[in-house]
């Protein structure tokens, strides 16, 4: 009974999630949602997968999935996108907070989430693009994706 309502559910998932799209616009949504679940300002990703989604019309249920699934992954980069950063802005791999000020310290921290967002944004756009370019290959082998766009 438990594994036919399982099944049932997964079906109705996998539906919700490709539901009048193609397989190029699925890929390009997962690749999307997960590559800005990945921004290294925790909090601020599913408002931007929603925005981003609204913005081109892209499926909301996948590009949220894909957000969650990179969750874990978001946390692991932040220390390297921050050393990215720092490398890119001052020759240093990492930045090193100093004594000093409160002023100090916040203009240390809003340097450093910035050279964290640009680091982020240097890995995001051909991550996006082999992301998508990989899934929707997969994808257009899929049967059911392939017919609901046509193919």
């Amino acid at each position: 009974m438990m594994s036919r309502w399982l099944e049932s559910g997964k079906q109705r998932v996998a539906q919700w999630l490709r539901q009048g799209i193609s397989p190029q616009r699925l890929a390009l949504t997962l690749a999307l949602g997960f590559a800005i679940g990945c921004f290294p300002v925790v909090g601020v990703p599913t408002a931007a997968c929603a925005v981003v989604a609204l913005a081109l019309k892209l499926n909301q249920p996948a590009i949220q999935a894909a957000n969650y699934v990179a969750m874990p992954l978001q946390v692991a980069l932040i220390v390297p996108f921050v050393r990215m950063g720092g490398w890119l802005f001052t020759g240093t791999s990492s930045p090193a907070l100093t004594a000093g000020s409160n002023l100090q310290t916040l203009t240390h921290f809003v340097s450093m989430t910035g050279g964290a967002l640009v680091a982020w944004l240097v890995f995001a756009g051909p991550a996006v693009a082999l992301m998508t370019l990989a899934l929707t290959m997969v994808f257009r082998r899929i049967p059911a994706l392939a017919a609901e766009a046509g193919d």
